[in-house]
């Protein structure tokens, strides 16, 4: 039974700000700041967009593109860290503006920023088992960060949602998740923003999780980097992915298509799965993919997609890059405004 991804849809808020424009209220070297991150400039939610819109907005291009009946969705699943209601379910409302129906599974979840992942692998089970005809994977964040933290730099916003299915325009042939008790960024119940392990969070954390799920993976299937046309990696900043892929034996080429972070900062749970949906605008028929999300605390999920002939006659535009280009730019007035971070 082949099932994998048979549609997906993507949101970026059309509102940016530059690295330059932050450092300079701070006082900071923005080249610093930019060859430290690699990042140049992130997105920025305006002041009616949350996880809640993002994930009905990359949904409905999902099932638009899929052209299918919203009703024969069995499962809606949205992971997030900035859920909009701490008691109240994102994936509710989803189904709703979708028109799904009520007779479906539904749940929040989250893992830091590797829950849109979760959601895809628990969609494939259900798929596999026959309980359910189609399900839905959402990965959307607007992340926050303290005003003057490290983490103004590149928390950001966005999402992606995909159709997972049979007769799939990607096939995913093999998953596998590494996960322990890291805790390397947390924030507590009631807490605006969160709290970092600074250098703590690179190598026993990112490096120690992405390497282990991807290595696990190739072991399981018996591939290595050269077998991938494309690898995703989550992106925290511009600096991991890269070094991750060279550790794993990936070249820059490889990563290239997907690796949006400089652009748009980091999207949280959006991060890794938006890369694969930039990817997925210009695969080609029998290219294979990898993809490993990363969450704080930690975890990791490895992916192995190879991309069918489907495809060629599914609707791609506008790609990420489309909407990444089409970005207006702010200033630190104006973001403060849009991420309610001026308080009455």
């Amino acid at each position: 039974m082949k099932v994998g991804i048979v549609s997906y849809g993507t949101y970026i808020p059309i509102y940016r700000i530059k690295v330059e424009e932050i450092a300079r209220v701070w006082g900071e070297s923005a080249e610093a700041i930019k060859s430290g991150l690699g990042i140049y400039q992130k997105s920025v939610p305006d002041v009616d967009e949350d996880t809640a819109t993002i994930s009905v907005e990359a949904a409905r291009e999902a099932v638009y593109r899929a052209n299918i009946d919203p009703k024969d969705i069995g499962a809606i699943y949205v992971g997030s860290e900035s859920h909009p209601y701490a008691v109240k379910p994102t994936a509710t409302i989803v189904g709703e503006a979708l028109g799904v129906g009520n007779d479906f599974f539904s749940a929040d979840l989250e893992f830091a920023c590797k829950a849109g992942t979760a959601g895809m692998q628990m969609c494939i089970g259900f798929v596999k088992s026959g309980m359910i005809r189609y399900g839905l994977a959402i990965g959307a964040d607007t992340s926050q960060s303290k005003p003057g933290d490290a983490l103004e730099y590149s928390a950001a916003a966005g999402g992606a949602a995909f159709v997972i299915g049979k007769d799939p325009i990607a096939v995913i042939e093999e998953t596998y998740s590494f996960t322990s008790d890291t805790p390397d960024f947390w924030r507590r119940e009631l807490q605006p923003y969160p709290s970092h392990g600074g250098r703590f969070t690179g190598l026993p954390a990112y490096f120690r999780h992405v390497t282990s799920a991807a290595r696990g993976l190739m072991e399981k299937t018996g591939l290595n980097a050269q077998d991938f046309d494309y690898a995703v990696f989550h992106q925290p900043n511009a600096k991991f992915p890269v070094r991750v892929a060279k550790m794993l034996g990936f070249t820059n080429e490889q990563i290239k298509p997907g690796l949006l972070v400089p652009y748009i900062g980091n999207t949280y749970s959006g991060s890794s799965i938006l890369g694969l949906a930039a990817i997925l605008d210009v695969a080609k028929p029998g290219d294979r993919i990898l993809l490993v999300s990363f969450g704080s605390g930690a975890g990791s999920d490895a992916f192995s997609i190879i991309v069918t002939d489907t495809i060629e006659n599914f609707e791609r535009n506008p790609s990420v890059w489309d909407k990444i280009e089409k970005g207006v730019f702010i200033d630190y007035g104006m973001y403060l405004k849009h991420r309610g971070k001026i308080r009455m």
